[in-house]
């Protein structure tokens, strides 16, 4: 009985009824759900597809452009665009005792404990810095890049985005993970970009193949670069000195060139010597924080002062005046008149004329050929000329008034430099503006004295049968503070300034380069009291424009 009886007691372990339906119910909504969920998925008809980045139209505002280029490229998050932070003013405390305890008030500290943390985020989110010209958004001077890498994809949206600003004068990359590859896209990049793209700052990029040298190439616009904190050693100075210039080639365009805080030692120093051998361009140069020792300061002193050239410099200076000559034989008025008679003659051949015209003509030809006996004198002359350079008479043959004609021709219009400003006859300001314009006024006139004349064609003095060139005078400014020279290459520049000063007495009356104005040599393993760093300062110190205006006003001052 008690087993029949606990039978119906087994009832409850059935499933219930109620539970049946609901779990269908539960089954039929995921039934539901897996049903409709692909079909949310799925994009709507009528949406448009992701627009590419080709077929943007620039406006000419970078933070505009910018933006909506790395949209298209698919960045989610990308760098800002900011203006560049100037510095602030000194803080004057005048803040009341009530507003420190406004300050104080502990309602207050949270957001602003918030709102430092922040500003402390942002300061260390990547962000493109742009320095405006009058506070015009479509107007951007400068672009500083620090401290966040870009990419080949960034670097395709600057190449969309760069070329409309009209105004771009300089570009700054400060530790921004440059490879060789993304610096070739960059190099690529700069000519597209407007005319007025003088500067380019690439600090803190050292490169395993270390290219820069290709910011360097013929075609390149860059009037000033700076290489600082790149790690270039010997291998890479010795590029860098072959793209200042060889025997075949010159860089025409660089005006300043910043190489300090590497690591270029006497073997890289003599390299950038030999680019300074045949280069007049450069007007400012800076070794410093450098390993450069005495064989390599001796270098550099030599080349600034009378140097010997070398067989094959002499080789290609007699190419050079031989080339000259038949140029200027070629464009003598005997020779077209010749060339004249010599096409009439042809034409009377082949029109059929009797004999006795031919006889006619060649009697005049005869009498047109009378001017080629100047030919012959000139030719003479030529040889002469040429005997003379040969002899030691120290002025080549081209060196004569059409050179000189020709000089000032080109000084009147070709170079044009959309920094500079038309030259004061008044006053020099003190200042880096100062600096900057004083180095722009010498970059004029070095342009217009050496923009035809090549460095191997100026006059040279024959000594012991050797062949000697003045030397370097454009380089206005060389800075080597904290290399490894000692007393013995002090030796080697204190005989170049004194070379400089001589020949800048001589030839005070012409215009054009008169050799460093500014010459710095502190902090190298020689004593501040030494007798020849004493004298390089003394002799120097006449040469240098802003001190010299300093003594001025200072004069002034003290005799209104």
């Amino acid at each position: 009985m008690s087993s029949e009886q606990s039978a119906p007691g087994a009832s409850p372990r059935a499933p219930r009824p109620g539970t049946q339906k609901s779990s269908g119910a539960v089954t039929k909504k995921g039934e539901r759900a897996a049903k409709e969920k692909p079909a949310t998925v799925l994009p709507p008809v009528g949406e448009e597809e992701p627009k590419s980045p080709e077929e943007y139209q620039c406006s000419g505002v970078l933070e505009t452009d910018f933006a909506e280029l790395c949209t298209r490229w698919g960045y989610t998050d990308f760098p800002k665009v900011v203006n560049r932070p100037r510095p602030h003013p000194p803080f004057v405390p005048s803040a009341s005792l009530s507003e420190k305890a406004t300050l104080d008030d502990p309602r207050l500290s949270g957001s602003c404990s918030l709102n430092s943390l922040e500003s402390k985020y942002v300061f260390f989110r990547p962000t493109i810095q742009v320095e405006l010209e009058q506070e015009d958004s479509k107007s951007v001077k400068e672009i500083y890049i620090r401290g966040w890498k870009v990419e080949e994809r960034i670097l395709g949206v600057f190449s969309k985005c760069l070329p409309p600003l009209t105004q771009l004068q300089a570009i700054n990359l400060w530790k921004v993970g440059l490879t060789d590859k993304t610096l070739t896209t960059f190099i690529e990049l700069l000519p597209l970009c407007s005319s007025t793209l003088r500067k380019v700052s690439l600090e803190g990029n050292p490169l395993p193949e270390q290219s820069y040298h290709k910011l360097m190439a013929l075609d390149s616009t860059i009037a000033h670069l700076s290489l600082r904190n790149n790690n270039i050693d010997d291998r890479g100075a010795q590029l860098l000195g072959q793209a200042l210039s060889t025997l075949h080639s010159c860089n025409r365009t660089l005006v300043s060139l910043n190489l300090g805080f590497n690591h270029i030692g006497d073997e890289g120093a003599g390299y950038i010597a030999d680019g300074l051998r045949l280069n007049r361009f450069l007007l400012w140069l800076s070794l410093a924080h450098n390993r450069i020792q005495d064989k390599g300061a001796l270098k550099l002193a030599e080349v600034l002062r009378s140097f010997e050239l070398t067989h094959t410099e002499v080789v290609e200076r007699r190419r050079l005046l031989l080339e000259k000559g038949t140029q200027e034989r070629s464009r003598s008025p005997s020779s077209s008149r010749h060339g004249d008679s010599k096409t009439d003659r042809e034409k009377s051949q082949m029109v059929g004329i009797s004999n006795s015209a031919l006889v006619d003509k060649t009697d005049k030809t005869q009498t047109m050929k009378t001017p080629k006996g100047l030919g012959k004198k000139k030719e003479k002359s030529w040889e002469l000329a040429k005997k003379e350079e040969k002899s030691g008479s120290g002025q080549s043959p081209t060196q004569g008034t059409p050179k000189k004609e020709d000089a000032t021709k080109a000084g009147k219009g070709k170079v044009t430099i959309p920094e500079q400003k038309p030259s004061r006859a008044k006053g020099i300001k003190i200042g880096s503006r100062e600096k900057r314009s004083i180095l722009l006024e010498s970059e004029q006139l070095v342009v217009e004295a050496t923009e035809v004349v090549n460095p191997l064609l100026e006059p040279v003095e024959h000594r012991d049968g050797k062949v000697f060139m003045p030397g370097n005078k454009v380089l206005l400014h060389l800075n080597l503070i904290r290399n490894r020279i000692t007393e013995v290459g002090l030796e080697g520049f204190l005989a170049t300034v004194q070379y400089q000063m001589q020949f800048s007495k001589a030839k005070s009356a012409s215009k054009g380069p008169v050799g460093l104005l500014w010459l710095s040599l502190a902090k190298n393993c020689f004593a501040p009291q030494c007798p020849a760093y004493a004298i390089i300062q003394e002799l120097m110190l006449p040469r240098d424009p802003i001190k010299a205006k300093l003594r001025e006003d200072e004069a002034m001052a003290f005799f209104p």
